[in-house]
C-alpha cells in the first residue's frame, strides 16, 4: 500500500524554519555590531587627534559624544594620560567602549558584548 505524504514537506518546513530565522537574525545582528565597532574605531581616531592637537579632556569626551550616531549616554571614554600630567612630545590614548547585545530576540538569552577600541596618537 502507498501511503499519502502531503504534508511532509510542510512539517520539515515547520520544524527548519525557526533554525533559518535564528541564523538569518544572527547575521543582520552580527553586520550591527560590527558597524557599530568601525563607527567606534573612527570616532577613537578622530577624538585622539583633537587631544594630540592640544585640546582638553572635555572637548574630546564632547566629540566623541556627538560624533557617535548610537546611545551617547553609554559610552564609556577614557583617556590616559589625564589633562593635567599631558604635555608636548608625550602619547595620548582615547579608549572607548560601547555595551551592546548580540541576539537580542532570544529575550534572557541574549549575550551581552562590549564594544572596546582605543586609539593613539603623539601630543604636538
Amino acid at each position: 500500500m502507498i501511503k499519502k505524504q502531503d504534508g511532509q514537506s510542510l512539517v520539515e518546513f515547520a520544524l527548519i524554519l525557526p533554525l533559518l530565522l535564528m541564523l538569518l537574525v544572527g547575521i543582520f545582528d552580527f553586520g550591527r555590531i560590527l558597524y557599530t565597532h568601525l563607527q567606534l574605531e573612527m570616532v577613537a581616531q578622530e577624538s585622539v587627534r583633537i587631544g594630540g592637537l592640544g585640546q582638553g579632556d572635555e572637548a574630546i569626551r564632547t566629540y566623541a559624544m556627538t560624533q557617535f550616531n548610537g546611545d551617547a549616554t553609554k559610552l564609556q571614554i577614557s583617556i590616559t594620560p589625564g589633562e593635567s600630567v599631558r604635555k608636548a612630545g608625550d602619547y595620548i590614548t582615547v579608549t572607548i567602549a560601547y555595551p551592546e547585545v548580540f541576539m537580542n530576540v532570544l529575550g534572557e538569552a541574549a549575550i551581552p558584548y562590549t564594544v572596546k577600541t582605543d586609539s593613539t596618537i603623539r601630543v604636538e
